[in-house]
């Protein structure tokens, strides 16, 4: 296998991970999301913890798509492949962020229950404490995923097209997709529609599209002929 190949396979396998782990984490995640009452409850911390897993799985994972891909997308643009990396680096920064915050909410409960309880009170400031953290994750789950995931796909996806590494269509779905997910959580952060909305998920619904076809096909098949390739060692 030679090397463009094993890069092409090695950065398939990196978004397909990006996928299951993101949704995986997400679907863990969901009972300290709820509210403010987690950190006052019962909790279901070891679920956080599995969901807070797959967060760093998926932050290594987005920076080893930006690295593992930079080799041979430089010879195309490297001011902009360049580029790439560096918003794989922000993303995946933005998402330890909101992860770093989630468990902060656990540590929280951990020390309330430990606690004997405690007051009314302090229920009432843990709480609000709660919904503050929460409330990064929110922000960060709108930055990270949604704006720079969008800035990042349009880039790769230019660079994919210029260079006809992969097929047409592969590439145009990144360029719709990047602008699309942007716009929309311009939307989100207005106050139009709720993130995990129908709306959201449909506008997210071409980005996925384009990181899955994008993956398979490196997976299957590696990059196609392209003069980018003969210089690309």
């Amino acid at each position: 296998m030679d090397s463009a190949r094993k890069i092409a396979v090695v950065a398939g396998a990196f978004f397909l991970v990006t996928e299951v782990s993101a949704i995986g984490g997400l679907a863990l995640y969901g009972p300290v999301l709820e509210g403010a009452d987690y950190v006052v409850g019962s909790g279901a911390d070891t679920r956080v913890f599995l969901g807070a897993l797959f967060e760093i799985v998926l932050a290594m994972a987005v920076i080893g798509t930006g690295v593992t891909l930079f080799p041979v997308v430089k010879r195309q643009n490297e001011g902009a492949a360049l580029g790439y990396v560096c918003a794989r680096l922000l993303e995946a920064a933005v998402i330890l962020v909101g992860t770093i915050s989630l468990l902060s909410v656990v540590t929280l409960r951990r020390n309330f229950t430990g606690g004997s309880g405690g007051s009314g009170g302090d229920a009432a400031s843990l709480a609000t404490a709660g919904e503050t953290l929460t409330a990064i994750h929110d922000w960060t789950f709108l930055f990270g995923p949604n704006f720079i995931l969008g800035a990042n796909t349009l880039v790769l996806a230019w660079l994919m097209y210029r260079s006809g590494l992969v097929p047409r269509f592969i590439a145009v779905l990144g360029l719709v997709g990047g602008p699309l997910i942007c716009v929309s959580a311009t939307a989100v952060m207005f106050g139009l529609y709720e993130q995990v909305s129908v709306a959201g998920s449909l506008a997210a619904v071409p980005v996925f599209a384009w990181e899955v076809a994008l993956a398979v096909r490196l997976i299957a098949k590696g990059f196609k002929p392209s003069p980018v390739l003969s210089t690309a060692e």
